[in-house]
């Protein structure tokens, strides 16, 4: 039998783990190239041979996806699999068209293909949407765990921007960790509130080692995705986030139409911020497509560490870069906290965007007027700092989960917003936890 040959169509994450869990090894099959959409400076690598096992001595090559339709000519694969998150399903079938145009098969890989069995008790947190509110979901339930007396592990969705081999397997206990692994803005946004609330987060390539290695010091393993990607792990809870700020996008966008199928409870979380209406739509695609799940509401209440600070003020507004880009939102909890503080002016510093940030408001106009933490690399830091100086503001409100002083370096004062999770009926989410830990 011929062998089959591949490409992986992804955005340094998902795609990774797909190859790890399903081809590395498989003799049967070939890769011959990454592509690489979403995320910068990804394409023009290689998937290093440390990483990509003894069928691939030279490794695998990563390419821009805008550069397919060539690669398949070239390279003549007999199949594309679609392995990235948040895109609409009209995304993934023009894509799916545009290589059965070219004579190649498009497949997606089934969800359980993928996932790795633990040997401790696993609790998954997956969305329907990038910036749904995954991040004050995991920080919730991390704290339930401790105070059950668990010693909790999270185990983070990759973010490998550096090197891959030095990435396999990465474990962050303080703040010297990610100084030490040069973690970029993206990747401090998602382990530092962690590493604030005392527990051990994982991250990297190789999800196998990291998932054996994390289960070593931990009594349950928190997932905590990216995205709105699928769980790499079987979960014993999968609680997956719905937005009612973007009502039906539950049912539009792969994958996270699938995790909105699959989980046990459907979290609808920012109910203070939306159209009882719009919640009453997500409750009843709910019933409708997976009846079993447990659907639970709550707040996302927002804070300012000074509101002094933003009172009467021209305030330039710092949101999660994610959230803006392909989360395709056009604000966050950095203008909520804004306008309650008494705001006198949001500045819109895209006039005043210097090189990459320029670039991010042209691919994403969505995100014009707030100021996207865009942090992928140095260079992009000191494009976010020069935008920042140049914006005519008297103070920067930041709506990331970090606080950005640690790696920024501004003349302007700057404070944060907050948000959190409070569930409107309260104790849901901890019995729910019990249940499964068998209390």
């Amino acid at each position: 039998m011929a062998t089959r040959r591949v490409v992986i169509l992804g955005a340094a994450g998902r795609d990774f783990h797909n190859f790890n869990t399903v081809y590395r090894d498989n003799p049967d099959c070939q890769v011959v190239a990454f592509t690489a959409t979403q995320i910068p400076d990804i394409a023009g690598r290689r998937y290093p041979p440390e990483l990509a096992g003894k069928l691939y001595p030279d490794g695998i090559p990563i390419l821009d996806e805008a550069d397919l339709p060539d690669l398949i000519r070239r390279e003549k694969p007999d199949v594309a699999v679609f392995s990235y998150s948040d895109v609409t399903h009209a995304t993934v079938m023009h894509l799916a068209s545009l290589c059965i145009a070219q004579g190649c098969d498009f497949e997606l890989l089934g969800a359980a293909k993928t996932m790795i069995r633990s040997s401790k008790p696993v609790i998954g947190i997956t969305a329907v949407r990038t910036g749904a509110g995954k991040s004050q979901t995991t920080r919730f339930i991390s704290t339930i765990l401790k105070k059950l007396g668990r010693k909790v592990v999270a185990i983070r969705h990759p973010m490998p921007y550096g090197d891959l081999a030095r990435q396999a397997c990465q474990r962050f206990a303080d703040y010297g960790d990610l100084d030490r692994q040069e973690c970029t803005i993206e990747e401090r946004e998602e382990y530092e509130p962690h590493i604030d609330r005392g527990f051990v987060v994982y991250a990297g390539v190789d999800y196998e080692q990291i998932i054996r290695r994390a289960e070593q010091e931990a009594d349950v393993i928190l997932w905590d995705g990216g995205n709105n990607d699928l769980p790499f792990y079987r979960s014993d809870l999968h609680v997956c986030i719905a937005d009612p700020l973007r009502p039906g996008h539950e049912l539009a966008y792969h994958p996270g139409e699938a995790n909105f199928r699959m989980a046990d409870i459907i979290l609808i979380n920012k109910c203070d911020s939306a159209k009882e209406s719009d919640i009453r739509a997500i409750e009843a695609n709910a019933a409708k497509v997976n009846p079993k799940a447990r659907v639970i509401r709550a707040n996302s209440p927002v804070t300012c560490d000074r509101p002094d600070l933003v009172k009467g003020k021209r305030v330039l507004v710092i949101e999660d870069g994610p959230t803006l880009t392909h989360g395709s939102m056009s604000y966050g909890a950095g203008v909520v906290a804004a306008k309650a503080a008494g705001a006198h002016e949001l500045v819109d510093p895209t006039p005043y965007a210097v090189d990459s940030i320029a670039a991010t408001y042209r691919k994403y106009p969505n995100a014009r007027g707030i100021l996207p933490a865009m942090g992928y690399g140095e260079h992009q830091i000191r494009d976010l700092e020069a935008t920042i100086e140049a914006t005519p503001c008297d103070v920067v409100l930041s709506g990331t989960p970090i606080d950005l002083t640690r790696v920024l370096k501004v003349s302007k004062p700057m404070t944060r917003a907050r948000y959190d999770l409070a569930e409107i009926r309260e104790g849901l989410l901890e019995g729910e936890v019990r249940t499964m830990l068998g209390l």
